[in-house]
């Protein structure tokens, strides 16, 4: 076991893990630490904890210190500065007529780099406006292309379901998300449906993927045979949170409602499919 705090450089980035040293930290505290990118200010959302070595990647990097009123005031101007940067970069952006779109600049905390994040619908040559930017800021100079997703995680805004972005608001870590999962949750799959703001598939078509996947191996397919205590009947409808299956009989007028605890008591253990 190895001691860890856990810190994030954005409110709904990626969480690092780095060795506290003897520091006790809470979840309101600020540390800075050493990153591959230099120094960074960061604030602590998991506290001084016990995990096992194998869940994280070793060595751990040590927390500098815990961040003072001065290094906040170093952050404000910071963003401030990046402001001025964004401005900056889009007017040259202007003036070499590149074809991108400039979404965020951030400076690193000790001022040793700016970061330039864009997107663009292939690979540009921004050789020419990378030189004027150092040329001007004096510093390194980086620019990242990113996709659309990171994009809207940037910039924020309210999704179909009148909330803000979870991206941009906790969601740490995008995960994969596939058109079977608006197929298995019965969704409409028409993309303006089940597309964000980013164009993407929704996000939350994973939160619930999970249950959907247990009760689709728990209850039988849409038009299977299935054997009850009335005889055989074909399964027409399917609540899977519910574990709701409607049944309807060549005999009997009407669907039947079963629950997945009615047919287990029934015997129903094996489904045949039908021709």
């Amino acid at each position: 076991m190895i001691e860890v705090i856990g810190v994030r450089f954005k409110q709904a980035g990626k969480l690092y893990y780095f060795d506290p040293g003897t520091l006790q930290l809470t979840t309101d505290d600020y540390v800075i630490v050493e990153t591959v990118r230099g120094i960074e200010f960061g604030k602590v959302y998991i506290s001084n904890r016990q995990v096992d070595e194998e869940d994280i990647i070793l060595p751990l990097k040590k927390v500098i210190r815990v961040a003072d009123d001065k290094d906040k005031l170093t952050v404000a101007e910071n963003h401030e500065k990046s402001e001025e940067a964004y401005n900056v970069c889009q007017a040259k952006i202007n003036e070499h007529k590149l074809d991108m779109k400039l979404v965020e600049v951030e400076y690193t905390f000790d001022r040793n780099k700016i970061v330039f994040y864009f997107t663009a619908d292939g690979r540009v040559d921004f050789r020419t406006l990378v030189k004027d930017l150092a040329s001007i800021f004096k510093t390194r100079i980086e620019l990242r292309q990113i996709g659309v997703r990171d994009e809207a995680k940037m910039l924020g805004g309210i999704g179909p379901c009148g909330r803000m972005l979870c991206c941009s608001t906790w969601l740490g870590d995008f995960e994969p998300v596939s058109i079977k999962m608006a197929k298995d949750q019965n969704l409409s799959l028409n993309p303006a449906k089940i597309s964000g703001l980013c164009g993407r598939l929704m996000c939350c078509l994973k939160y619930e993927n999970d249950e959907y996947e247990e009760a689709k191996n728990e209850l039988p397919d849409l038009g299977n045979v299935i054997t009850t205590s009335i005889g055989e009947g074909k399964v027409v409808g399917l609540n899977m949170l519910e574990r709701l299956v409607q049944v309807e009989f060549p005999d009997r007028e009407g669907i039947l409602e079963y629950t997945l605890s009615e047919l287990i008591d029934e015997g129903v253990v094996s489904v045949e499919a039908t021709e």
